[in-house]
């Protein structure tokens, strides 16, 4: 018997029906989210992508598109929104197929075509964000020479006093479970007896999954002086050298310019605390370097004039602070004893 005829176990088979049912489910939940926040809205704004329309607060993004010079956005522009339902349906039924079949060659084709989509898929958004951001009015009332609003694929990006966050909702959690729950029962089917090798068709599809939503991984962005305001006071950020940044397991970026800011932020619990990825701050020497605070070396005195009276700087090594700590009249303190300082 070839190995692309056997069949699949009983617990696969379960999976795969489960994975069908959720693909149901992204019908009727959005995929994808475009956050903005900025000083003047305190509360954000929000771009949801269902499969099958643009929600969220599109008449206010809209009307800030229309004075950058931006398109407006409406369903009925994108051909999109008509096709990705029946898709989606499609990979549902597919998956029951699979489970009717019960042949591996048949829930190898599912993960390779349904991979596959999901690569084609982001590059079209990819190709929608970046018309969207580069083709402007030149007429617009805001005319930034050389500037473009093309949001982050996936991430953080700042566009002017807006911070942008480019993330997946329900329905792309969803799709991102059921192509790692494909791969599973894949890779189970293959080696469980250890009878066959997986295959190249599966591996190069599966890397290119997998590294994708690595990408995923957020990492502090360089403040921009003059430009990017504090998440917890709202002043525009004059001076990174006292600067903190607070980075949300979604990948969130809050920035702040004083330690005390970062730490009043947290303890209002503005972000839950199981909710925190990791908090970075700025090195004093290095304002472009950033320092885990629970590693960083922490330097407090009332000598120490920052923007918001935090008092605080850090360093990367003990030597560095040691060069300064006499003259400045302080003492080195650690992250979590910083914020029990009232």
């Amino acid at each position: 018997m070839r190995h692309s005829h056997i069949h699949l176990p009983i617990l696969s088979r379960i999976i795969i029906f489960l994975c069908g049912i959720l693909l149901v489910a992204v019908l009727f939940v959005p995929l994808w989210q475009i956050e903005l926040n900025a000083p003047q809205y305190p509360e954000g704004l929000v771009l949801k992508l269902y499969p099958d329309k643009i929600g969220g607060n599109v008449e206010i993004i809209n009307g800030l598109n229309h004075y950058i010079g931006m398109k407006t956005l409406h369903t009925e522009d994108f051909f999109e929104f008509t096709i990705l339902p029946y898709i989606i349906v499609f990979f549902a039924a597919f998956c029951m197929l699979v489970v009717f079949l019960n042949k591996r060659k048949w829930l190898l084709l599912l993960f390779v075509l349904f991979v596959s989509v999901g690569i084609i898929a982001m590059f079209d958004f990819w190709r929608w964000e970046y018309d969207y951001g580069h083709n402007l009015d030149p007429n617009a009332a805001i005319v930034v020479p050389g500037m473009s609003y093309q949001p982050p694929l996936i991430g953080y990006k700042q566009l002017l006093n807006f911070a942008a966050y480019s993330i997946p909702d329900i329905g792309g959690f969803i799709f991102i479970g059921v192509g790692l729950l494909l791969l599973a029962v894949l890779f189970f089917a293959y080696f469980e007896r250890k009878k066959a090798k997986l295959p190249s068709t599966v591996t190069v599809p599966a890397l290119a999954f997998v590294s994708f939503f690595a990408s995923c991984n957020a990492q502090p962005q360089p403040i921009k002086i003059g430009v990017d305001a504090c998440a917890y006071c709202k002043m525009t950020i004059s001076d990174n050298r006292f600067g903190a940044e607070l980075i949300s397991k979604k990948g969130k970026i809050f920035k702040f310019d004083d330690t005390h800011c970062a730490i009043e932020f947290k303890k209002e619990n503005s972000v839950a605390a199981n909710d925190i990825k990791e908090i970075y701050l700025i090195n004093f020497e290095e304002p472009h370097n950033f320092i885990p605070a629970q590693k960083a070396f922490i330097i407090y005195s009332k000598d120490l004039k920052t923007p918001m009276g935090g008092h605080a700087a850090a360093y990367e090594s003990a030597a560095a602070l040691e060069k300064v700590i006499q003259s400045l009249n302080g003492r080195m303190i650690s992250w979590d004893s910083l914020a029990m300082i009232k």
